[in-house]
């Protein structure tokens, strides 16, 4: 059977950036698990996997455009000590959880310490990058087969952030 949407598809796979440094893998973990159309990872990857079958193995690259898309300098912001918890012990290079207008949660890199204020970058950490798959398909069934559900997108732990899906 072949991957296509409304499938359910396991992938084992590995990412590495243009320079060879590995970002994600399924090593070691469970596959990833997604249903093809439901929008739940990078839709570079998930065109990449369409049409692969169950034991097929193949290596493919995602431009910032199909991925996690360019850096936008826009999204580098000043932001007054103040407004940050008390007592935090902040510095450059260390990673913070934002909260967003709608409540939801956004990673923000801290770049410079500017003395009343922080410099935030708050896009994707792989925006901007090339990312390189190689990705086994385990597992492609009828979505409706299996009890499982699909893993919910999530920010900077997946690929995204990354640390077990390609979002």
């Amino acid at each position: 059977m072949k991957a296509g949407d409304g499938k359910k598809i396991k992938v084992h796979y590995k990412g590495t950036l243009d320079d060879g440094t590995q970002f994600d893998t399924t090593e070691g973990k469970e596959p990833l698990e997604f249903v093809m159309g439901e929008n739940k990872i990078i839709p570079g990857f998930e065109e990449s996997v369409k049409g692969m079958e169950e034991g097929e193995e193949k290596d493919f690259k995602l431009t910032p455009d199909q991925a996690y898309g360019e850096r936008n300098e826009q999204m580098v912001q000043e932001v007054q000590k103040s407004q940050l918890p008390e007592g935090m012990e902040i510095q450059e290079g260390m990673m913070l959880m934002l909260k967003g207008p709608d409540g939801q949660q956004i990673p923000a890199k801290v770049v410079e310490d500017k003395g009343e204020t922080f410099s935030l970058d708050i896009n994707h950490p792989l925006a901007g990058q090339n990312l390189n798959f190689n990705v086994k398909v385990e597992k492609v069934e009828e979505s409706g087969e299996s009890q499982e559900s699909a893993p919910e997108e999530n920010s900077t732990d997946k690929v995204s952030e990354p640390e077990e899906k390609p979002e």
